[in-house]
């Protein structure tokens, strides 16, 4: 009886969390689409909105051994407050220069990088959070709300965003963001975390060769890091098909018709909320390394789907059951995680994961749109040597090339998750 208290208490306390971070991320999500839009309307070039997601990206990847290392040697609650008071202060930055006018693309570039590295710190502090707040066996239900409120996050914020902006311009929709802030500040400091018990000798071991445990860990674990690997090779292939290259190819394939992109994007976001839905309300898995392969296979066999399909219908089914199938694939991944890494290791273990298997991302974004634009484009234009080959498959019209595209890349995922899977399962057998 008192175990289903503590557990039910703990469930009320990862719920507050999760609901006021959600109310935080709905607000920063708000923020980072009016800068789009106004770093747009100062030069209207692509390039400075690359360079603005490329300072938000790179100190992920950067300071993530770091991270991982501070997150499970210092007190968890106190860095995800640190960091998010770091956030507000940024934010209120941005809007102190925006209405004495001298914020410039320059300065938010180095704002956004500086936020962008408290953020590498608070993710980790935060998994570890929230590992240590609930059940193991409430994790996979965790993960789907945290699913869940990404997806909402992602359809409502640019509505909101474009409705604020509107109504009251940037400064209007950094003060909704501060608002926010405010509630999670408040809330997380009110919440008690509790911290793991700590292995002798670990706080007197030196930073620097703690942020390489996580690696000595994944080593020793040969079926984790063989997943770790996976899951890298997934993402290269994922960002040289639909993860990358999406907009392109629906707006190639459908004569520029931008409604067609919009309804695919609401797909994926949805696919992605009902997955998370699905995985909130079912009974955790067992196997969560096996459910990761196998949803892989699901990924890319609707891959080829949306491939060869040629209507806008087709491609919000198949954008909606992908983006389903890669959010469970997802929760049972860091479910996996969870399970069989200790409270004590699982911060540094974590960042060394999202290292290892983020750092084909950059390489699939610049391969994904170079093959299609430089290779697949001339072998499938009218006269090229794939054209009158191809015809009947992808049918009439532009986009044929990407198509290709994405059917090659479906199919080679398709292989590498079925050897996975057969592998893993015979090895689970012996």
């Amino acid at each position: 009886m008192k175990n289903t208290k503590n557990n039910t208490s703990s469930l009320r306390r990862f719920l507050l969390l999760w609901a006021s971070q959600s109310v935080s991320a709905m607000g920063t999500a708000m923020t980072n689409y009016a800068l789009v839009v106004w770093i747009y309307g100062q030069n209207g070039t692509a390039t400075s909105v690359s360079l603005l997601t490329l300072c938000s990206f790179m100190p992920t990847i950067l300071f993530r051994f770091l991270a991982g290392a501070v997150a499970d040697r210092w007190n968890k609650k106190r860095i995800m407050l640190a960091a998010d008071l770091f956030a507000a202060c940024g934010t209120g930055c941005i809007l102190l220069l925006y209405t004495t006018g001298v914020l410039t693309i320059t300065l938010l570039y180095i704002i956004t990088f500086a936020l962008s590295l408290m953020n590498a710190f608070q993710v980790p502090a935060a998994y570890v959070a929230t590992s240590l707040l609930i059940p193991k066996d409430q994790y996979a239900r965790a993960g789907g709300l945290q699913a869940v409120s990404g997806a909402v996050e992602s359809i409502v914020s640019p509505a909101l965003g474009a409705a604020v902006l509107a109504w009251g311009g940037l400064p209007a929709v950094l003060w909704i963001d501060l608002a926010t802030f405010a509630i999670a500040f408040g809330a997380l400091l009110l919440l008690p975390i509790p911290e793991p018990e700590r292995a002798a000798g670990q706080e007197k071991e030196p930073l620097l060769r703690a942020c390489m445990t996580g690696l000595r860990y994944l080593m020793k674990n040969r079926p984790m890091l063989r997943l770790c690997l996976f899951i890298a090779a997934v993402n290269l292939l994922a960002k040289l098909g639909p993860d990358g290259q999406m907009a392109a190819f629906v707006l190639s394939r459908s004569g520029n018709h931008q409604p067609a992109l919009g309804a695919v994007q609401m797909s994926v976001a949805l696919g992605v909320m009902a997955g998370g839905t699905l995985m909130a309300a079912v009974k955790q898995k067992k196997d969560s390394g096996s459910m990761v392969t196998g949803m892989c296979c699901l990924i890319f066999l609707t891959g080829i789907g949306l491939a060869l399909c040629r209507t806008a219908v087709g491609w919000c089914l198949f954008a909606f059951l992908q983006y389903g199938c890669a959010a469970i694939m997802n929760v049972h991944w860091n479910t996996y995680m969870r399970t069989h890494v200790p409270d004590t290791l699982l911060g540094r273990v974590y960042s060394t994961r999202d290292t290892l298997q983020n750092c084909t991302i950059p390489l699939g974004l610049f391969l994904g749109g170079w093959l299609a634009d430089r290779v697949f484009a001339p072998l499938t234009a009218a006269g090229g040597r794939l054209h009158a080959l191809l015809l009947p498959l992808f049918g009439r019209g532009q986009g044929m090339g990407i198509a290709l595209l994405f059917l090659l890349v479906a199919l080679a995922g398709l292989g590498l998750s079925l050897v996975c899977l057969f592998r893993r399962i015979e090895r689970t057998k012996e």
